[in-house]
């Protein structure tokens, strides 16, 4: 099991994690990142059976994109205060032992945080494993049989479509989720679990994403991906790939810093975030904002204000009124240079 672990980990996390997350911090090509990606799976796919690799690349990529960043964004917090307290939104208090309970608190987090993102991986490897050698069935996943079987990457089309379905319908299932279940106005045992779990922690830090009691945790953060990835029987490295997202999504999004890789979608998420752990869950279902917006639970800017100011910043009217001035510049240009040439057509 180390020796697969260790094999996988370089192979998967490292042209995953470039390919989603070094592109917004440099400008190094994506190209390079998916040959790099085609040639590891085709590799690994060839050595190891769809069960481990169910089993082990979800592992290896919740741990080397989400708990090995948060365990370093957490001991830099707490080894360098001083520092880390100018990038924290909250300032102070943002760092995690500053919080009630201290460091006592922290150390509940982190192992529970773990503990639910391991549960999750082994709950949806017991579950392939049920179907497809208890039952006999074919696997909920694309794991093998298809028209270029496990060794090739799928049709990048589909790969595409399967990938879009699945982080809209990922994020509508956690808002209705959370509103529905989690918060319920009715209130009972969810939102009462979830209340003494997820919001004991009013400033969020990475490790609270996945910080919650399991069965909340279950319902909130892996069935709203694994339903849809099911229900379209996704090819299991599309499924991966949305893992990656999802993963580097936990990690900045809650690490309560102001200055985070993206400019338009990871800061404002992060920012309702704040504003959800903060008010103990009265708005901001979703940090992507969209359905809050639509429904009225925002809490503080909304997604379509951050967009509004994001494209001033950039100046995004002025850059596309200059591509398209430039657009009509080089069509006129075109025209001139056909009409001249018909003219010495003419004149011969």
């Amino acid at each position: 099991m180390g020796a697969l672990f260790s094999s996988l980990l370089a192979p998967i996390a490292l042209p995953l994690g470039s390919f989603l997350a070094i592109p917004m911090l440099s400008s190094w090509s994506t190209g390079l990142n998916l040959i790099f990606l085609s040639v590891a799976w085709t590799t690994i796919a060839a050595s190891y059976s769809p069960l481990q690799l169910e089993l082990i690349a979800p592992m290896v990529l919740r741990l080397s994109l989400y708990i090995i960043p948060s365990l370093i964004f957490l001991l830099f917090d707490i080894g360098i205060p001083s520092l880390a307290t100018e990038f924290k939104s909250q300032g102070q208090w943002g760092i995690a032992t500053n919080q009630k309970g201290g460091s006592r608190i922290v150390r509940r987090v982190v192992a529970w945080s773990c503990a639910n993102v391991m549960l999750t991986v082994a709950l949806q490897a017991g579950i392939e494993f049920l179907v497809t050698d208890v039952l006999q069935m074919r696997s909920l996943l694309l794991i093998k049989g298809s028209k270029w079987g496990l060794n090739h990457l799928p049709n990048p089309w589909t790969m595409v479509k399967h990938g879009v379905i699945g982080l809209l319908s990922r994020n509508v299932l956690q808002y209705y989720i959370h509103t529905h279940l989690l918060h319920s106005p009715a209130g009972g045992t969810l939102p009462n679990l979830h209340k003494t779990w997820h919001h004991s922690i009013k400033i969020p830090y990475s490790f609270a994403a996945n910080y919650d009691h399991p069965v909340c945790h279950i319902l909130h953060r892996f069935l709203p991906l694994y339903l849809p990835a099911i229900a379209l029987r996704m090819h299991i490295l599309t499924y991966l790939i949305l893992i990656a997202v999802f993963s580097l999504e936990d990690t900045f999004v809650y690490s309560g810093y102001n200055v985070l890789p993206s400019t338009i979608m990871l800061r404002g998420m992060a920012r309702r975030c704040d504003a959800h752990m903060m008010s103990e869950g009265e708005g901001n279902y979703g940090c992507l904002g969209v359905l809050d917006w639509c429904h009225g639970t925002t809490l503080g800017k909304d997604v379509v204000e951050d967009l509004k100011m994001e494209m001033d910043k950039h100046n995004v009217e002025g850059k596309a009124g200059s591509a398209i001035d430039g657009a009509g510049d080089a069509a006129s240009g075109l025209a001139g240079k056909f009409g001249r040439a018909r003219k010495g057509r003419g004149k011969k």
